[in-house]
Protein backbone atom coordinates (compact mmCIF):
# COMPACT_ATOMS: atom_id res chain seq x y z
CA UNK A 1 0.00 0.00 0.00
CA UNK A 2 1.75 3.51 -1.00
CA UNK A 3 1.50 5.80 1.04
CA UNK A 4 2.70 9.94 1.42
CA UNK A 5 6.10 9.97 2.16
CA UNK A 6 6.76 7.77 -0.78
CA UNK A 7 5.75 10.13 -3.34
CA UNK A 8 8.11 12.51 -4.95
CA UNK A 9 7.59 15.99 -6.61
CA UNK A 10 6.44 15.28 -9.39
CA UNK A 11 2.78 15.75 -8.60
CA UNK A 12 0.55 15.79 -11.32
CA UNK A 13 -1.02 19.25 -11.52
CA UNK A 14 -4.40 18.25 -13.44
CA UNK A 15 -5.97 14.98 -12.30
CA UNK A 16 -9.63 14.17 -14.12
CA UNK A 17 -11.59 11.46 -12.72
CA UNK A 18 -14.69 9.30 -13.97
CA UNK A 19 -16.15 8.44 -10.97
CA UNK A 20 -17.41 5.07 -12.57
CA UNK A 21 -19.07 1.89 -10.90
CA UNK A 22 -21.59 3.71 -8.26
CA UNK A 23 -24.83 1.48 -9.92
CA UNK A 24 -22.81 -1.52 -9.87
CA UNK A 25 -21.49 -1.11 -5.90
CA UNK A 26 -25.46 -0.82 -5.44
CA UNK A 27 -26.13 -3.97 -7.36
CA UNK A 28 -24.03 -6.33 -5.67
CA UNK A 29 -25.10 -5.31 -1.92
CA UNK A 30 -28.69 -5.91 -3.10
CA UNK A 31 -29.37 -2.08 -2.66
CA UNK A 32 -30.70 0.41 -5.18
CA UNK A 33 -28.66 2.49 -7.63
CA UNK A 34 -29.43 5.43 -5.35
CA UNK A 35 -27.28 3.93 -2.44
CA UNK A 36 -24.50 3.69 -4.72
CA UNK A 37 -24.94 7.63 -5.88
CA UNK A 38 -25.20 8.43 -1.81
CA UNK A 39 -21.99 6.51 -0.89
CA UNK A 40 -19.92 7.79 -3.82
CA UNK A 41 -20.29 11.44 -2.35
CA UNK A 42 -17.88 9.97 0.74
CA UNK A 43 -15.30 9.00 -2.06
CA UNK A 44 -15.64 12.50 -3.60
CA UNK A 45 -14.51 14.37 -0.17
CA UNK A 46 -11.86 11.78 0.87
CA UNK A 47 -10.39 12.27 -2.99
CA UNK A 48 -10.60 16.12 -2.83
CA UNK A 49 -9.22 16.20 0.50
CA UNK A 50 -6.34 14.02 -0.31
CA UNK A 51 -5.49 15.85 -3.53
CA UNK A 52 -5.88 19.08 -1.82
CA UNK A 53 -3.42 17.56 0.63
CA UNK A 54 -0.76 16.59 -1.19
CA UNK A 55 -0.40 19.59 -4.25
CA UNK A 56 -2.54 18.65 -7.08
CA UNK A 57 -3.32 22.38 -8.43
CA UNK A 58 -6.79 21.26 -10.21
CA UNK A 59 -9.22 17.98 -10.04
CA UNK A 60 -11.81 17.50 -12.43
CA UNK A 61 -14.56 15.19 -11.65
CA UNK A 62 -16.82 13.77 -13.99
CA UNK A 63 -20.22 13.53 -12.31
CA UNK A 64 -22.79 14.45 -15.01
CA UNK A 65 -22.60 13.67 -18.61
CA UNK A 66 -24.89 14.49 -21.24
CA UNK A 67 -25.48 10.74 -22.29
CA UNK A 68 -26.85 10.38 -18.49
CA UNK A 69 -29.77 12.73 -18.97
CA UNK A 70 -31.38 9.47 -20.80
CA UNK A 71 -31.11 7.99 -17.53
CA UNK A 72 -34.73 7.03 -15.82
CA UNK A 73 -35.98 9.67 -14.78
CA UNK A 74 -35.63 9.01 -11.10
CA UNK A 75 -32.51 8.30 -10.77
CA UNK A 76 -32.12 11.64 -12.80
CA UNK A 77 -33.75 13.09 -10.24
CA UNK A 78 -32.20 11.45 -7.34
CA UNK A 79 -28.36 12.47 -8.70
CA UNK A 80 -29.82 16.08 -8.92
CA UNK A 81 -31.35 16.13 -5.46
CA UNK A 82 -27.46 14.74 -4.72
CA UNK A 83 -26.01 17.45 -6.26
CA UNK A 84 -27.84 19.88 -4.09
CA UNK A 85 -27.41 18.34 -1.15
CA UNK A 86 -23.45 17.52 -1.58
CA UNK A 87 -22.84 21.60 -2.43
CA UNK A 88 -24.97 22.49 0.38
CA UNK A 89 -22.94 19.50 3.10
CA UNK A 90 -19.33 20.42 1.47
CA UNK A 91 -18.91 24.26 1.34
CA UNK A 92 -17.38 24.23 4.89
CA UNK A 93 -15.26 21.30 3.31
CA UNK A 94 -13.98 23.97 0.66
CA UNK A 95 -13.25 26.78 2.84
CA UNK A 96 -11.25 24.59 4.78
CA UNK A 97 -8.88 23.59 2.51
CA UNK A 98 -9.33 27.11 0.37
CA UNK A 99 -10.39 24.97 -2.84
CA UNK A 100 -12.30 27.10 -5.52
CA UNK A 101 -15.27 25.01 -6.93
CA UNK A 102 -16.00 25.22 -10.77
CA UNK A 103 -17.88 23.83 -13.12
CA UNK A 104 -18.36 22.88 -16.82
CA UNK A 105 -20.83 21.85 -19.10
CA UNK A 106 -24.20 22.53 -20.76
CA UNK A 107 -25.19 23.77 -17.55
CA UNK A 108 -28.95 25.77 -18.88
CA UNK A 109 -29.97 21.92 -18.88
CA UNK A 110 -29.40 21.47 -14.89
CA UNK A 111 -32.45 22.06 -12.96
CA UNK A 112 -33.09 25.99 -11.41
CA UNK A 113 -32.73 24.62 -7.64
CA UNK A 114 -29.30 22.65 -8.87
CA UNK A 115 -27.97 25.30 -10.79
CA UNK A 116 -28.52 28.07 -8.37
CA UNK A 117 -27.12 26.22 -5.34
CA UNK A 118 -24.17 25.48 -7.80
CA UNK A 119 -23.37 29.10 -8.74
CA UNK A 120 -23.67 29.87 -5.18
CA UNK A 121 -20.78 28.04 -3.96
CA UNK A 122 -19.09 28.79 -7.08
CA UNK A 123 -19.26 32.15 -6.07
CA UNK A 124 -18.54 31.79 -2.32
CA UNK A 125 -15.26 30.20 -3.01
CA UNK A 126 -14.00 32.25 -5.98
CA UNK A 127 -11.26 33.94 -3.88
CA UNK A 128 -10.05 30.31 -2.68
CA UNK A 129 -6.52 29.31 -4.73
CA UNK A 130 -4.99 26.70 -3.32
CA UNK A 131 -7.11 23.93 -5.20
CA UNK A 132 -9.81 24.45 -8.26
CA UNK A 133 -12.16 21.64 -7.57
CA UNK A 134 -14.19 21.45 -11.32
CA UNK A 135 -17.49 19.37 -11.90
CA UNK A 136 -18.26 18.37 -15.33
CA UNK A 137 -21.94 18.55 -15.61
CA UNK A 138 -24.35 17.86 -17.85
CA UNK A 139 -20.59 17.66 -20.08
CA UNK A 140 -20.10 16.04 -23.23
CA UNK A 141 -16.37 16.65 -24.93
CA UNK A 142 -18.56 16.60 -28.50
CA UNK A 143 -20.99 19.02 -27.36
CA UNK A 144 -18.24 21.28 -26.38
CA UNK A 145 -16.05 20.80 -29.39
CA UNK A 146 -19.01 21.68 -31.67
CA UNK A 147 -19.69 24.61 -29.45
CA UNK A 148 -16.45 25.49 -29.88
CA UNK A 149 -15.98 25.35 -33.68
CA UNK A 150 -19.72 26.79 -34.06
CA UNK A 151 -18.16 30.06 -31.78
CA UNK A 152 -14.91 30.18 -33.51
CA UNK A 153 -16.93 29.87 -36.93
CA UNK A 154 -19.10 33.11 -35.83
CA UNK A 155 -16.26 34.89 -35.22
CA UNK A 156 -14.59 33.77 -38.41
CA UNK A 157 -17.66 35.16 -40.52
CA UNK A 158 -17.97 38.40 -38.93
CA UNK A 159 -14.47 39.00 -39.41
CA UNK A 160 -13.05 38.94 -35.56
CA UNK A 161 -10.59 36.15 -36.83
CA UNK A 162 -8.67 35.46 -39.40
CA UNK A 163 -9.05 31.58 -40.08
CA UNK A 164 -5.69 31.66 -40.81
CA UNK A 165 -4.82 32.66 -37.11
CA UNK A 166 -6.70 29.35 -36.04
CA UNK A 167 -4.20 27.69 -33.41
CA UNK A 168 -4.70 25.38 -30.32
CA UNK A 169 -4.49 28.63 -28.09
CA UNK A 170 -7.45 29.90 -30.05
CA UNK A 171 -9.59 26.44 -29.59
CA UNK A 172 -8.64 26.15 -25.56
CA UNK A 173 -9.82 30.21 -25.46
CA UNK A 174 -13.36 28.76 -26.52
CA UNK A 175 -13.64 25.41 -24.37
CA UNK A 176 -15.50 25.41 -20.99
CA UNK A 177 -12.08 24.18 -19.71
CA UNK A 178 -10.21 27.63 -20.81
CA UNK A 179 -9.10 28.27 -17.77
CA UNK A 180 -7.56 24.96 -16.87
CA UNK A 181 -4.38 23.78 -17.80
CA UNK A 182 -4.48 20.19 -19.74
CA UNK A 183 -5.27 17.28 -17.81
CA UNK A 184 -1.92 15.30 -16.70
CA UNK A 185 -3.51 12.41 -15.40
CA UNK A 186 -6.76 10.54 -15.90
CA UNK A 187 -8.05 8.28 -13.46
CA UNK A 188 -11.41 5.39 -14.62
CA UNK A 189 -12.39 3.39 -11.77
CA UNK A 190 -14.76 0.07 -11.56
CA UNK A 191 -12.00 -1.59 -14.33
CA UNK A 192 -13.66 0.01 -17.37
CA UNK A 193 -11.50 1.18 -20.34
CA UNK A 194 -13.17 3.99 -21.94
CA UNK A 195 -12.87 7.66 -21.90
CA UNK A 196 -16.59 8.07 -22.41
CA UNK A 197 -17.06 11.85 -24.03
CA UNK A 198 -14.56 12.79 -21.48
CA UNK A 199 -12.21 15.90 -22.14
CA UNK A 200 -11.06 14.27 -25.69
CA UNK A 201 -9.27 17.58 -26.86
CA UNK A 202 -7.72 18.17 -23.29
CA UNK A 203 -6.47 14.46 -22.35
CA UNK A 204 -4.25 14.54 -25.96
CA UNK A 205 -1.18 13.83 -23.73
CA UNK A 206 -2.59 12.57 -20.50
CA UNK A 207 -1.43 10.01 -18.79
CA UNK A 208 -4.07 7.12 -18.25
CA UNK A 209 -5.11 5.14 -15.37
CA UNK A 210 -7.48 1.95 -14.94
CA UNK A 211 -8.26 0.63 -11.51
CA UNK A 212 -10.72 -2.44 -10.70
CA UNK A 213 -12.08 -0.34 -7.59
CA UNK A 214 -15.60 1.07 -7.93
CA UNK A 215 -15.90 4.63 -6.94
CA UNK A 216 -17.65 4.06 -3.64
CA UNK A 217 -15.00 1.90 -2.75
CA UNK A 218 -12.09 3.84 -4.03
CA UNK A 219 -10.17 5.51 -1.08
CA UNK A 220 -7.19 7.95 -0.37
CA UNK A 221 -4.86 4.63 -0.84
CA UNK A 222 -6.60 4.22 -4.62
CA UNK A 223 -5.57 7.35 -5.33
CA UNK A 224 -2.14 7.49 -4.01
CA UNK A 225 -1.39 3.88 -6.29
CA UNK A 226 -2.87 6.40 -9.27
CA UNK A 227 -0.16 8.82 -8.53
CA UNK A 228 2.44 6.33 -7.70
CA UNK A 229 1.93 4.61 -11.25
CA UNK A 230 1.95 8.21 -12.82
CA UNK A 231 5.52 9.44 -11.45
CA UNK A 232 7.20 5.70 -12.74
CA UNK A 233 6.05 7.12 -16.36
CA UNK A 234 8.23 9.23 -18.88
CA UNK A 235 5.93 11.40 -20.57
CA UNK A 236 7.82 12.14 -23.51
CA UNK A 237 5.01 14.53 -25.12
CA UNK A 238 6.45 13.01 -28.66
CA UNK A 239 10.05 13.32 -27.96
CA UNK A 240 12.65 10.20 -27.39
CA UNK A 241 13.79 9.46 -24.19
CA UNK A 242 17.28 10.64 -25.22
CA UNK A 243 16.42 14.46 -25.78
CA UNK A 244 14.35 14.57 -22.65
CA UNK A 245 18.01 13.57 -20.78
Amino acid sequence: MINKEQLNSNIPEHVAIIMDGNGRWAKKKGFFRAVGHENGTKAVRETVESCAEIGVKYLTLYAFSTENWNRPKLEVDTLMKLLVNSLKNEIKTLQKNNIKLNAIGNLKLLPTKARTELLEVIEKTKSNDHMTLTLALSYGSREELIKTIEEISIKVKNGVISPHLINESVINEHLYTKNLPDVDLLIRTSGEQRISNFLLWQIAYAELYFTEVLWPDFKEADLLEAIFNYQKRERRFGKTSEQLS
